[in-house]
């Protein structure tokens, strides 16, 4: 004699299954601004790592590599508070409630996961603090910083041995950051570089998106070329050379 399954139960049934495995469906996770800004970011930052370490002639372009980042990041950080809503700080940071949902595997959010957040804000501290610290070095050879004038030479020097020792932390962070998108894809079977590719993925379909407005999408850029014109020693008037002639 087989049970008897009331509609109640049935009914239960179903919502649990729902429950279990959300309807899913697909939204633009990542805007076109936002995967413009990732990929300039690594072959800027490859750019900036593979000159510096030939150096020689390749020292100019090191610089522009750093201007380049100066300014990605920049934007990134103006479009982190009026950019879409995945782009968003406030939608991803890790908060201590929501770190405690990931380690306990409740999270459901959509985008950066806490620890991936902290990779995020991490990565751009580090960019901040390293082309920061490159606009006033030199490498004693010929090369400065296009904001070398304005300190004294023992201070370069100073700030250049903190640029140096901040690439060693940068590419271990970059290293740490690859190593996390491969266990992500093999081992989660969560696939992170597709839709910083193509802007989409599947998510539960309860998720929201929207996209950037176009006046912030503006207000962001020139606010990146303004400090990048900046820093970029552009303005810079040139001290006029000591007239050491004799008088007459």
């Amino acid at each position: 004699m087989q049970p008897k399954i009331t509609i109640e139960s049935a009914n239960q049934e179903r919502i649990t299954n729902a429950d279990a495995n959300p309807a899913l469906t697909r939204i633009q996770l990542w805007d076109l601004p936002i995967r413009i800004f990732h990929w300039s970011l690594a072959i800027a930052v490859i750019t900036a790592f593979v000159t510096a370490w030939i150096g020689g002639s390749l020292m100019e372009a090191h610089g522009k590599a750093g201007l380049a980042i100066v300014g990605l990041v920049v934007f990134r950080l103006v479009w982190g508070f009026i950019g879409s809503t995945h782009a968003r700080f406030v939608n991803f940071a890790p908060s201590p409630s929501r770190l405690r949902e990931y380690l306990q595997g409740r999270w459901r959010g959509v985008g950066h996961n806490p620890l991936g957040a902290f990779s995020i804000f991490a990565l751009l501290s580090l960019l901040l603090l390293q082309t920061a610290t490159g606009l006033f070095a030199n490498d004693d050879i010929d090369f400065t910083g296009p904001l070398y004038a304005l300190v004294e030479e023992t201070l370069s020097d100073r700030l250049t041995g903190i640029h140096h020792l901040l690439s060693n932390f940068l590419l271990g962070l970059v290293a740490l950051h690859v190593l996390a998108i491969i266990f992500y894809v093999r081992v989660k079977k969560d696939d992170l570089v597709k839709p910083m590719l193509t802007g989409w993925k599947e998510v539960r379909s309860d998720a929201e998106s929207s996209k950037g407005r176009l006046g912030a999408l503006v207000a962001a850029l020139l606010i990146a070329l303004a400090v990048v014109y900046g820093v970029s020693g552009a303005g810079m008037s040139e001290t006029p050379p000591v007239n050491n002639a004799p008088g007459w």
